[in-house]
């Protein structure tokens, strides 16, 4: 029996997801079960999305609008469901995120998560594992849809030598991963520069921030810790940011030189051998 629960559209984006679906299927005179058969899935998950409990995909909402005709309506929306998912507190950090024109980050211990793969950010979400890590990492995916605009932000990302080293996911991820980043050393708008351990102490010893800079309001100066982040628009906190950014950028390899050395850890620490890293029997 089809799933009934009534819902408020109000109570959230994904309740108003769900209503309009209902409203857009049964305007179209189809069952949860035909309308599943066109989108080529159940019409149980159909049914979990009307009633809010199952976040949709950008594909789902995709083909909910190329099946029923809405003209892009759901592909809108589902952005603004997935957003609502990620943590209470960093949600307004991915508004302004998507919002900067300029994306200006230091990340000790992982890669930018702009910039992770959707493997990479699954093994990043996942340690812990929590209940809605499919969710999570839906959302993370999605705030990376900023890069895609048109006149998308500058981004600029120092990332620690330790972020190239340390294997999240396994070989394979990592693999993938560092090969992502070298995919954009022709691009215009994303920057990546590793800073070696050669460099010694440097100025964010502290750990990792971001900073970012918008065409109208002021900059914010952004970190966090394993319970929350930290936001502020301080002129002076900002001011020191960006004087230990520019000091990161100074003292990290080129763009040039940081592909080269992501290229050469890609071949010696994730190339073409067993997971172990045992050797074969002789």
């Amino acid at each position: 029996m089809a799933n009934i629960r009534q819902l408020d559209p109000s109570a959230s984006p994904l309740d108003h997801f769900g209503s309009e679906l209902r409203h857009w299927r049964e305007a179209a005179g189809l069952s949860q079960p035909q309308l599943g058969a066109k989108l080529f899935c159940t019409g149980s998950l159909v049914g979990q999305i009307e009633t809010a409990h199952k976040v949709p995909t950008r594909d789902f909402a995709e083909r909910v609008d190329s099946v029923l005709g809405t003209g892009g309506a759901f592909g809108r929306l589902v952005g603004l469901v997935l957003r609502s998912q990620l943590p209470t507190w960093f949600q307004e950090m991915a508004r302004m995120e998507a919002q900067a024109t300029y994306l200006s980050t230091y990340q000790a211990q992982v890669v930018y998560g702009l910039l992770q793969t959707e493997a990479y950010a699954r093994a990043v979400i996942g340690t812990p594992p929590p209940a809605n890590v499919d969710e999570l990492v839906a959302a993370r995916m999605e705030r990376q849809r900023v890069l895609e605009r048109e006149g998308p932000p500058q981004v600029w990302a120092v990332l620690d030598e330790a972020v190239l080293l340390r294997r999240i996911g396994g070989r394979e991820v990592m693999w993938n991963q560092l090969a992502h980043l070298l995919s954009f050393r022709d691009s215009r708008h994303v920057s990546v520069q590793v800073l070696p351990f050669e460099a010694g102490q440097h100025t964010s010893l502290a750990g990792s921030f971001s900073i970012m800079r918008f065409d109208a309001d002021p900059d914010i100066l952004y970190t966090e810790d394993f319970a929350q982040g930290h936001a502020t628009a301080n002129s002076e906190t900002v001011r020191d940011g960006s004087f230990r950014y520019a000091h990161l950028q100074a003292t990290a390899l080129s763009a040039e030189d940081s592909a080269a050395l992501i290229s050469r850890v890609m071949e010696e620490r994730y190339g073409d051998r067993t997971e172990s890293g045992e050797r074969g029997l002789a």
